[in-house]
């Protein structure tokens, strides 16, 4: 089976002010955003990526570029829109300590399945889109390069909150229970019985073991040996 590793964009200068950017235009890494990347460029530079796909909004797209240029391929690196930010409609552009005082909020919070955003995406649409858009690009992968095939969507926090959710087995309305940082790496691995998530919202840690895992058959009873770097040539 191939490999999904989904990263988030680093922080933004939206993120610093505490706006909810959704979809808006020109929306830049801030400086501590460019540099989260450029440590998840260097984390994944140990591994052969197949390709990058990207979000089409500009802070996703330059989180991506910081990972394309740390590999010494040519991997594909089109753009998807069913990976882009949640159409939060009227509330695009507004501060989150305002939101917080809507009563959609805490229906945000505690059953997110239910939530339409005023003149937005339900969040259910959401999830839908970007679960169907991750397994559509995942198999057409490992159709192209075989099941040792690795690559990375880069995309935003709720829309990987939503495609983890969906990879655990967890109701949408529980996807608050899981947190995504800017830039952190997220790997997930579908297979023909059970998909299994191999890590969540990291920012740190060796990543080469990825050039040379295995794919997994049946769960190791008891947690098995864990993963072995490949060798230093």
């Amino acid at each position: 089976m191939a490999t999904v590793i989904l990263v988030r964009h680093g922080r933004t200068t939206a993120n610093a002010f505490g706006l909810l950017a959704g979809r808006t235009p020109g929306v830049s890494l801030d400086e501590i955003g460019r540099d989260q990347a450029a440590v998840t460029g260097d984390r994944l530079a140990a591994v052969p990526l197949v390709g990058v796909v990207s979000s089409p909004l500009e802070r996703c797209q330059q989180t991506a570029r910081f990972i394309l240029d740390r590999q010494t391929g040519a991997p594909h690196a089109p753009l998807d829109a069913d990976l882009t930010e949640c159409d939060y409609g009227q509330w695009q552009g507004r501060l989150l300590k305002d939101l917080a005082t809507e009563p959609l909020w805490s229906v945000v919070q505690s059953q997110p399945s239910a939530v339409v955003f005023p003149g937005g995406e339900s969040m259910a649409a959401m999830q839908a889109r970007s679960v169907a858009a991750i397994r559509r690009r995942d198999a057409a992968f490992e159709a192209e390069h075989g099941p040792g095939a690795v690559w990375v969507a880069v995309s935003h926090g709720d829309i990987i909150k939503s495609i983890l959710a969906d990879a655990f087995g967890m109701h949408l309305d529980l996807f608050q229970r899981i947190d995504v940082g800017p830039a952190s790496v997220s790997i997930v691995r579908y297979g023909t019985g059970r998909t299994t998530v191999h890590a969540t919202n990291t920012d740190a840690g060796d990543l080469s073991w990825l050039a040379a895992s295995a794919a997994a058959g049946d769960a190791p009873v008891g947690g098995g040996a864990g993963h072995t770097a490949p060798p230093t040539p």
